[in-house]
């Protein structure tokens, strides 16, 4: 792959940028996009604002300040968002599905692993250290959301609330994202300043020198609004939607095992407002409860897995499809692996693509709209909602970490002490999520050999 020179003169605008060119940066980054959505988001804006300066920071931080207030994994958003920028539809397909697809066969072949020799001892021993790290990592991901989005007591209300809702009442996550936005929408107009959103990732100001897409660069003619455009991508998209569910339903029926997957992840993806900690509780929901693919011990594994692999963390859901596919023996006892492998791909076709059509109709309307409280209030109490949600998932791993034959049978105190210097690691160390989970895995497999 050829790596563009650096202009030689720091106020030169780089040359420009081919599609070919850019197919390798976003093919790299599917390989590299490791950290959760904070570093891949903070790995784009080194390369792309920074060094190569493909794009101005202004421009960068305004669509990061799209993508975040819409459902579904905001760094793929993001990366889709720039590849449209830069080169129409098919530059955001290009750059959205070559952030997803390492990861998607890369998660298939480690699933693999985990369910065919799952019980080796060396494994187990693995896993034992990674889940208290993984708990760790779910609780510290709830403080990130709530010291951002907890900026008053009304807001920390509904974040009680929420935790409340799902913990004691066992409430559905939907409808806490509905009641939640019902309440922002009604708060926005009676005391706005509860519900008004603070700026996000700065004010753009820094410059790197000139951009290719400046900050007073003319919209190009792709991105402009066109109602035109807009009903025809929707319409493909959908499309593609209905036409994938209606062959599964054709072959194997609306209860058969893959066109439910298809059903429930399309739900699934419309509730993700606050990323992928804020929809596991949901994909647990529906995965562990009400369809019996896997089990609550399997759902942790597949986020610790999730959490060693590049790509977003939502791609837990490739996890749970392939373990669903497996356990319900698709095509037959023989074919597990090309089970597994079919549930992992309908869960994330049908995670991703509403992801997509956000970005390629969205994009040019709802950016006009940003700031405006009207549209923001409803947004900010379901991030609000969202932290109360996360940290019932953290207390839901808590417990299946700490007491795994329940709170009759023993307490892993040993489970304890890796999740408790996990934390301390995140937060006071600052030290990234993916050498955590390997030294928590180094020494759950030490703890396992010597015990």
């Amino acid at each position: 792959m050829r790596v563009p020179a650096a202009p030689p003169d720091a106020t030169q605008q780089p040359p420009p940028v081919s599609f070919a060119e850019a197919f390798f940066y976003w093919l790299k980054l599917g390989f590299i996009s490791f950290g959760g959505p904070a570093g891949q988001i903070s790995m784009m804006h080194q390369e792309l604002v920074e060094k190569r300066r493909w794009i101005s920071e202004h421009r960068f931080l305004h669509a990061l300040n799209y993508t975040m207030v819409l459902p579904g994994p905001e760094a793929q958003q993001l990366a889709t968002y720039i590849g449209w920028l830069m080169h129409g539809v098919w530059g955001g397909i290009v750059a959205g599905v070559l952030f997803v697809l390492p990861s998607l066969f890369i998660l298939m072949g480690l699933t693999w692993v985990y369910l065919a020799f799952g019980d080796v001892p060396a494994v187990e021993g693995i896993l034992y250290g990674i889940k208290p790290a993984v708990t760790a990592i779910v609780v510290f991901a709830a403080y990130r959301i709530g010291s951002r989005a907890l900026k008053n007591n009304v807001l920390r209300a509904l974040a009680v609330l929420a935790f409340i809702a799902i913990f004691a009442f066992d409430v559905p996550f939907p409808y806490i994202v509905l009641m939640a936005g019902l309440i922002g929408a009604v708060g926005s107009r009676v005391a706005p300043d509860k519900f008004r959103t603070g700026g996000h990732h700065g004010d753009g100001k820094n410059s790197y020198g000139p951009a290719i897409i400046d900050n007073d660069t003319p919209v190009p003619a792709h991105a402009r609004f066109s109602w035109g455009r807009c009903i025809a991508i929707g319409l493909v998209g959908v499309s593609i939607g209905a036409g994938v569910l209606a062959l599964l339903a054709s072959r194997w029926g609306w209860d058969g095992t893959l066109t439910q997957m298809g059903w429930f992840f399309t739900k699934a993806a419309l509730v993700t407002f606050g990323g992928a900690y804020a929809v596991l509780p949901y994909v647990y929901q529906g995965g562990v409860e009400h369809y019996q693919w896997l089990t609550g011990a399997q759902m942790i594994d597949g986020l610790a897995l999730g959490e060693t692999t590049p790509g977003p963390l939502i791609m837990v859901v490739a996890f749970v499809g392939y373990v669903g596919g497996w356990t319900r023996e698709l095509f037959g006892p023989d074919l597990l692996p090309l089970a597994g492998a079919a549930g992992a791909s309908v869960a994330t076709l049908f995670t991703f693509l509403p992801s997509f059509l956000f970005i390629l109709i969205g994009a040019p309307a709802v950016e006009a709209t940003r700031g405006d409280v009207k549209f923001t209030g409803p947004l900010t109490g379901i991030t609000a909602a969202v932290v109360g949600v996360v940290l019932n998932l953290a207390a839901f791993f808590a417990y299946h970490v700490l007491w795994p034959q329940g709170f009759d049978g023993r307490f892993e105190w040993f489970s304890a002490l890796i999740g408790a210097a996990a934390f301390v690691a995140l937060f006071r160390y600052k030290v990234g999520v993916v050498t955590v989970i390997a030294a928590c895995a180094v020494v759950g497999l030490g703890y396992s050999l010597v015990f």
